[in-house]
């Protein structure tokens, strides 16, 4: 049903989606412009090798994190094991702790100075390392262990949610028709899952080719330190932005690879109701098997990372410093807390247009913005400095023309860099978040509303804000933390002397200080562990219900379903 929308929602909204997409644009121009000879000579020496691999980090994510994630979320969704209602909480945990957090404690973990070498050689006897051979995990496959451990529960979260909207009927039929429990899964839960398998290895792959600190610390050459060393290191904006290009096409394939997989699929058939009785029940080897999958993911994923950054604060806090710890802290709040606003904000202005004026126009602002979630880090932030950096010249040679004092830089120097590339990267996720609460609210109630006299903004104040309460609050949530853990861009454009809690993080690490990062590690996973328990206080309620506000999973395929517009 269409309203008279005001004229000043409407051209705000496309003014902002526009002025949250320039940067984009700003990075394709600039990808263009001479950059010397800096981008020939790394494409004819070390390019080919920062391609070849990034491809197989997200190849080897996409694979690994498959692996991990499938099976756990098919016993959560089809078996009836010891447990259940808590491990399929638990699953999810690991979203809480950084990538970069967990590979700095693995490696101190199995280094050779590390406990578990230590131990071998105690045990064995041996007295170096000529002795014997041990895997190195500051490697390529050490990167893809620590981020597949990190990002399955993206995959996890989907899959389990399409299992659990499996029509039980036709697993019942499969098992009727003479197919073991195995066979049930791999012939008719698999491919009807496929979809949302194929959304899982999306996102992973769009955020590993995200990830910095971990392969940085891994001294892994990819395309995401590629464009961090060029701008940094050569100071090129140019060559930077090629790179980052690059990289960009790179996730359009992704993008499009997903929506490709999908393109015949169109409704998922479900019960009406969800029967606990027809959880399978597992005996002997199967469950033993299948609680030590299970727990091995949550233990590796987050309870020994967890304890071991416990175990760093008790033994080093007297050197760990309190007041850096409470600005960096501060200021960690202050651009993560301005960036869900921001996105939250944004995210209601667009959802509403597209509710009140329903058509493919009303669609594009709420879709440009939403693209910016597939951009890496280090290339969002070349591609904000870039429009930022004209306009402090462009404000600078005014003032100077003008006989005034030139203000330096006053966009491209302060947080506000910091917080429009947030807002730019996860605004996808509360946009996701509240056109779910809108679809789940009648039209009718629009109706109702209009016929007893009220206005489009009271209508939003009184009617849809107070049901949409919990959307929002989830999308503000999740936007918050990812904030909070947001790393290369963050290094890029902060201001000068300005550290939060993630490059504080990386600065200790870097230095080979991992004892003195715990305090600040522990906030982040602290912040991270926030939404995840109002998720699952919500995600039980929400599944299956009438309810206007929508789950984390519906959440998560909303957010997912934007990567088309790329």
């Amino acid at each position: 049903m269409k309203h008279n929308l005001p004229y000043a929602w409407r051209v705000g909204s496309w003014l902002l989606a526009l002025l949250l997409f320039l940067p984009v644009i700003a990075l394709i121009v600039e990808a263009f412009a001479p950059s010397g000879d800096i981008f020939n000579h790394l494409w004819r020496t070390v390019l080919g090798n920062y391609i070849a691999n990034s491809a197989l980090l997200v190849a080897g994510v996409g694979v690994l994190g498959t692996v991990l994630s499938v099976p756990a979320a098919w016993i959560m969704a089809r078996t009836d094991i010891p447990g259940r209602k808590v491990l399929q909480w638990l699953l999810i945990l690991p979203l809480a702790m950084p990538a970069y957090v967990i590979a700095y404690i693995y490696t101190d973990l199995l280094e050779f100075s590390g406990p578990i070498q230590g131990l071998l050689r105690h045990v064995m006897g041996w007295e170096s390392a000529a002795d014997y051979s041990f895997p190195e995990i500051r490697s390529l496959p050490g990167a893809v262990i620590v981020l597949s451990l990190v990002l399955y529960p993206y995959q996890y979260l989907l899959v389990r949610t399409a299992f659990l909207e499996q029509s039980q009927t036709q697993a019942m039929a499969s098992r009727l028709l003479g197919c073991t429990p195995l066979q049930s899964f791999l012939r008719v839960a698999i491919p009807m899952a496929r979809p949302a398998i194929i959304t899982g290895l999306a996102l992973m792959g769009m955020e590993t080719l995200a990830d910095f600190a971990t392969v940085s610390y891994f001294a892994v050459p990819t395309m995401t330190t590629a464009v961090y060393d060029t701008w940094l290191g050569y100071g090129s904006l140019s060559a930077a932005a090629r790179l980052s290009a690059l990289m960009l096409l790179a996730v359009v394939l992704l993008i499009s690879m997903e929506k490709y997989s999908r393109r015949r699929q169109s409704l998922f058939q479900r019960d009406s109701g969800y029967d606990k009785a027809l959880l399978i029940k597992l005996s002997g080897s199967k469950k033993f098997l299948a609680l030590i999958w299970c727990w091995m993911l949550v233990v590796f994923g987050f309870v020994l990372p967890a304890f071991m950054l416990l175990k760093y604060l008790l033994s080093f806090y007297k050197v760990s410093s309190i007041s850096d710890l409470l600005v960096d802290g501060t200021n960690s709040l202050i651009v993560a807390g301005s960036t869900a606003l921001a996105a939250a904000a944004a995210a209601i202005l667009f959802g509403f247009y597209q509710r009140f004026q329903p058509g493919m126009v009303s669609r594009i602002p709420g879709r440009l913005i939403s693209t910016g979630y597939a951009l890496p880090g280090t290339v969002l932030a070349i591609a904000v400095l870039i429009p930022l950096s004209l306009a402090d010249t462009g404000i600078n040679e005014l003032l100077i023309a003008l006989g005034q004092k030139p203000v330096g830089l006053v966009f491209s120097g302060s947080i506000f860099a910091v917080v429009l590339a947030m807002v730019i990267r996860f605004s996808a996720i509360a946009v996701g978040s509240v056109e779910a609460s809108l679809e789940r609210i009648s039209p009718s109630l629009d109706m109702a509303s209009r016929t007893l006299g009220c206005t489009i903004p009271g209508m939003v104040r009184r009617v849809h804000l107070p049901l949409m309460r919990k959307g929002i609050l989830t999308g503000l949530l999740l936007v918050f933390v990812e904030a909070m853990k947001e790393l290369p861009a963050v290094l890029l454009l902060r201001p000068f002397n300005f550290e939060t809690l993630a490059t504080s993080v990386f600065q200790y690490v870097s230095d080979e200080k991992l004892e003195y990062a715990a305090p600040a590690a522990i906030a982040l996973v602290v912040a991270g562990l926030v939404p995840l328990i109002v998720m699952n206080w919500s995600m039980d309620n929400s599944m299956g219900s009438n309810s206007p506000e929508p789950s984390p999973q519906q959440t998560k395929q909303q957010e997912a379903g934007h990567f088309e517009c790329a």
